[in-house]
């Protein structure tokens, strides 16, 4: 199989990390997001790692600091891409919320990139931060409606994702 980068968003609660779990499950798969360094940082100030609206908020705003200052997301990212282009993963699935980081991500790295928006009818309509509230505002090659009881979500998801896989040409069919 190609390596491929999936850069995965959605609301929070969409299930972005749960389908990625099921992924691994089949395919060699790392899994990282543009806020991890964030909230390295924000964990050492006291964030504890809640995840209500006014800690999701802060965390937003706090990476659109960084990424104003000094790019620090994607710059993260970059170094985590190469990383995996070294090594045996099959899937890196990067979790970017902005439009504008996931344009310059896909600027910096080489190798197959594709977007995959995750929508869920169990998702608030608002959390009150650009990053969960704008996620939806980007023409994402793929769209899973992942909305089935958790049971049938992983067989449906992976039947998806090699589809899509194989549209992209990413995919040994042998494999799937």
């Amino acid at each position: 199989m190609e390596k491929v980068i999936i850069v995965i968003n959605g609301k929070g609660g969409a299930g972005k990390d749960t389908l990625c779990a099921a992924a691994a499950r089949r395919y060699r798969v790392e899994n990282i997001s543009s806020i991890d360094p964030i909230k390295a940082i924000a964990a050492q100030h006291g964030w504890q790692g809640e995840k209500d609206d006014r800690a999701r908020k802060f965390l937003s705003d706090l990476k659109r600091a960084f990424a104003d200052y000094n790019d620090l997301p994607n710059r993260w990212l970059e170094e985590r891409a190469q990383a995996f282009a070294a090594g045996d993963g099959e899937i890196l699935f990067v979790h970017i919320r902005e439009g504008s980081q996931i344009d310059d991500f896909k600027r910096r790295i080489k190798g197959k990139c594709l977007t995959l928006l995750i929508r869920s009818s169990r998702t608030e309509a608002a959390y009150g931060n650009a990053s969960d509230d704008e996620a939806e505002n980007y023409p994402y090659d793929y769209v899973y409606q992942n909305d089935r009881p958790l049971a049938e979500a992983e067989e449906d998801f992976l039947a998806f994702l090699g589809e899509m896989l194989r549209r992209e040409g990413a995919a040994d069919p042998g494999k799937l």
